[in-house]
């Protein structure tokens, strides 16, 4: 791990924890999502990005404590973008069919 980050613990505990780092190199930050010693998932986010994280996890901590000036229940971050529109690319209402993937063969080994 870079010099440079910090190790948080999942609520849920089982070995669950997010990694984070800072690669000046490279102008990013990495959110890696870790279970065990098993890396399960990375995000790697532009540095010039981190300040708009920072402004909306401290409008996060604001409302849960009820301190949020905009009322309960909202996030408003003073300076921020407006919300990106999301385009639709199909009906996600309905349910989903969960199927079990066939079982791998066990490698040969000669």
């Amino acid at each position: 791990m870079p010099s440079f980050g910090d190790l948080f613990t999942d609520l849920r505990g089982e070995d669950r924890t997010l990694r984070v780092s800072y690669h000046p190199d490279r102008g990013a930050v990495v959110l890696s999502l870790w279970s065990g010693t098993t890396c399960r998932g990375s995000f790697r986010m532009p540095a010039d990005d981190v300040g708009r994280l920072v402004a909306l996890l401290t409008a996060v901590r604001a409302a849960g404590d009820g301190s949020d000036p905009a009322g309960p229940g909202t996030l408003a971050v003073e300076g921020a973008a407006p919300e990106p529109s999301v385009e639709r690319t199909g009906d996600v209402s309905g349910t989903t069919r969960r199927v079990a993937l066939p079982p791998l063969p066990a490698p040969r080994v000669a």
